[in-house]
């Protein structure tokens, strides 16, 4: 009885820090209403409550260093959070809207999406520290989910009302579940310092892509979306080809070295 006493009194003490895990409730919140929205076939307001949840989940970290108010138990809520906001609801919205029409391929398809989503956060659970902080080990969950939702709206505002009967999305949902758990890189963004002096058209440009942003936000994020999906297999082809002509004129330089002495 004494021994567990001075334990209890100590976990109850440490508590929670209310401000971030609010702003991780309020990305929950969008996650789980961007499923009712898909279960009644309000598409783009489940597109769209998943866009807001990318944000709150986008702030609740942010917020956590800025007021020193980061925890274990902030961290692992936040996992837990994404699972359902940006795996289960993106998989729900993606089934419903397109992939029902195709039996177990569709629902497999879906699945495979969590499954990997909730493996690329584990993952990056466990690499924190580990890999540089510049890159990310795979396409994070939140730029996946954000891809399909953008897709949603996307569609919707060409002109695709309710259902999209199309088995490519059945590819498409597969190829960013693997993009996950791949270890291609992507650039995290976490080295802009916006807050130190920049040249003056880097300012110039910043304004001028708001402008293009505000004028035409559905083509904007859906086109940014979909090429940071695709921004880390042409970085890794990039990187891949400057590898096999390095080797390939290492290969030839020393070929070379080894004809000259019997000339």
């Amino acid at each position: 009885m004494n021994k567990e006493t001075p334990f209890k009194k100590s976990r109850i003490k440490k508590g929670i820090y209310v401000l971030p895990n609010l702003f991780t409730t309020a990305s929950l919140f969008c996650g789980f209403y961007s499923i009712i929205a898909s279960l009644k076939e309000n598409f783009v307001v489940a597109a769209i409550t998943i866009l807001a949840a990318v944000v709150f989940d986008g702030l609740d970290g942010r917020i956590a260093r800025f007021t020193n108010t980061t925890s274990k138990f902030g961290a692992e809520y936040d996992s837990l959070s994404d699972v359902i906001a940006f795996g289960v609801a993106p998989s729900f919205l993606a089934y419903n809207w397109a992939m029902s029409f195709y039996g177990k391929w569709g629902w497999l398809a879906a699945f495979l999406f969590v499954l990997c989503g909730a493996l690329r956060l584990a993952r990056y659970n466990i690499q924190i520290g580990i890999i540089e902080s510049k890159v990310f080990n795979g396409l994070p969950i939140p730029a996946a989910a954000s891809v399909v939702a953008t897709t949603v709206i996307f569609f919707d505002y060409a002109g695709v009302e309710g259902k999209f009967h199309d088995p490519s999305m059945i590819f498409f949902v597969t190829v960013l579940s693997i993009l996950m758990v791949s270890n291609i890189k992507y650039y995290s963004f976490k080295d802009l310092k916006l807050l130190a002096r920049k040249p003056f058209m880097t300012f110039f440009s910043l304004i001028l892509l708001l402008i293009i942003v505000v004028a035409i936000p559905v083509i904007v994020t859906f086109v940014a979306m979909l090429g940071y999906a695709i921004s880390g297999p042409i970085w890794w082809l990039a990187k891949f080809g400057q590898r096999t002509r390095r080797k390939a004129k290492e290969k030839k330089n020393s070929s070379v070295q080894y004809m000259e002495p019997n000339k």
